[in-house]
């Protein structure tokens, strides 16, 4: 049994996705998700701000808010499904786990495809599978573990489970997962047994939660079994005790901050 202790953080998306109707910074983010009782932030490309050049900096914000990086997260516009974008993909990989790297324990994910490119979808599959294999010798490197993070939006590569199937058979078994629980319920899946088929790859879970129609709800008022989800990924093996809630339903796009202390307190009765 994996003995990591439960820790709950919050993933950044809850503002980006408001796009141009949020005009805070970093700053602002880390006070909302520390004020919300969190103990770890995962934060993107898109909203890392000022601190893209100043990893020194932005780990002592952490540190006076009592906040760890639980990593950061990163896409691609070829969705790391081109072969001739392949090299700069990777130079942007280099970049981020060089980042990652100033913060003991903190990962990189790399998001799935959200409109796949061009040409035969079959052949995207390995071609991503080469990206995320050689962006995980690059975290290796440097001591940064490197994990995929599906997704279920627009056009993905990554939806239905026989898409997880295809990938996850190319990639090396270095190569971590974080599933997220909203997009594997929207794909179609059985969220247990996804869970169970590639357990040897998760590394920390993306939480949140849709209704029966597939509609993003706010945690606990959906369909998501989470006490379940969370007693199933603390059995897997590299499994590393951090739970990442995200929130996307339309109350987060109203009050983001009053969302994310919302699915803290729902964790806090659930007795996590």
């Amino acid at each position: 049994m994996n003995n990591a202790a439960l820790k709950i953080g919050c993933q950044t998306f809850t503002w980006e996705m408001l796009g141009k109707g949020w005009s805070g910074g970093p700053d602002d983010l880390v006070r909302a998700i520390a004020d919300g009782r969190y103990a770890g932030l995962e934060i993107t490309d898109t909203m890392i701000g000022h601190y893209a050049l100043d990893p020194a900096g932005f780990a002592r914000t952490l540190a006076d808010a009592g906040l760890t990086l639980v990593s950061f997260a990163f896409g691609s516009a070829s969705g790391f499904t081109v072969a001739e974008k392949i090299a700069s993909d990777l130079e942007t990989a280099r970049r981020w786990v060089d980042f990652a790297a100033n913060f003991p324990g903190a990962m990189v994910s790399m998001g799935s495809a959200t409109v796949v490119s061009d040409g035969p979808r079959e052949e995207k599959f390995a071609i991503a599978a080469e990206c995320y294999n050689r962006a995980t010798e690059i975290g290796r490197s440097s001591g940064v573990a490197v994990a995929v993070h599906p997704s279920s939006h627009h056009n993905t590569l990554l939806f239905t489970r026989a898409d997880y199937d295809r990938l996850f058979s190319l990639l090396d078994p270095r190569v971590g997962w974080v599933p997220d629980t909203g997009h594997i319920l929207r794909g179609g899946q059985e969220i247990d047994d996804t869970l169970s088929a590639y357990r040897d790859r998760i590394r920390y879970v993306h939480l949140k939660d849709v209704d029966a129609g597939g509609i993003w709800a706010i945690l606990g008022e959906g369909v998501c079994d989470v006490p379940a989800v969370i007693s199933a990924v603390r059995e897997a093996p590299e499994f590393t005790g951090w739970i990442v809630v995200e929130e996307e339903s339309d109350h987060a796009g109203t009050d983001p901050a009053a969302a994310v202390r919302k699915n803290r307190e729902t964790l806090r009765r659930l007795g996590f």
